[in-house]
């Protein structure tokens, strides 16, 4: 029987890296919270403009925060306004940098906001899940979207294939169901094969339907 895996986890450290990088055996549990609650911030506070993926590295007591976007215009904001709230906004909700830590010594931390710009928006899978959860909100038609972002997926040079997949009460129907369609190469069982993934949700008035992406970039040899 085959076993279901996460694409991206199949491949670490052969193709991919965690996007997490710290290393502390005394403070994993407080580490791995708060790297979960500033994922979910920024994703909640710039859900509208095109975040790929949040990485989060913690070295000599510094935090790195790296944002990937289609839209880093809009992030940054006038003259750095945006960078400069988020990082109050960080600070005081989850960080708590100034407070004393549990062993009532004060944490030397320093945070640094880095900003990456996603040129080819359409070979991020992540974007496009996010894009067809968009439209699925705004109620078009699921096989004209599906066809859609399919056609603008493999318009990108650097695709190979692709397949894209929604799951859910479809039209609001009383039984739940799932439809996809695929274009091009998709070997996924195959190591060396460079598969970007995403999956994400469209909540609509009658339930939650289920996005999930997958772009096939060719094979990588190291």
């Amino acid at each position: 029987m085959s076993h279901k895996v996460h694409p991206k986890a199949h491949r670490l450290k052969a193709l991919a890296d965690w996007n997490s990088r710290w290393l502390n055996k005394k403070n994993i549990p407080k580490y791995l919270e708060e790297d979960f609650k500033i994922r979910s911030f920024i994703n909640n506070k710039f859900e509208k403009l095109g975040v790929e993926k949040v990485e989060i590295e913690r070295f000599s007591g510094k935090i790195t925060i790296i944002i990937s976007s289609a839209r880093p215009g809009l992030i940054i904001g006038r003259g750095g306004e945006g960078i400069e709230e988020l990082r109050k906004g960080l600070v005081r909700e989850i960080l708590n940098i100034n407070k004393e830590s549990l062993t009532g010594q004060k944490e030397k931390r320093e945070l640094k906001i880095e900003i990456r710009e996603i040129k080819d928006p359409w070979s991020s899978a992540s974007l496009s899940a996010q894009w067809i959860a968009q439209q699925i909100e705004k109620r078009v038609p699921r096989r004209k979207v599906l066809k859609q972002v399919l056609e603008k997926i493999m318009a990108s040079k650097s695709n190979k294939g692709a397949r894209v997949e929604v799951a859910g009460r479809l039209d609001g129907v009383s039984i739940a169901r799932r439809e996809w369609l695929k274009k091009g190469k998709l070997p996924r069982q195959t190591i060396r094969a460079d598969i970007d993934y995403a999956q994400t949700e469209a909540r609509c008035t009658y339930g939650v339907i289920g996005v999930r992406v997958w772009i096939y970039k060719g094979e990588k040899f190291e």
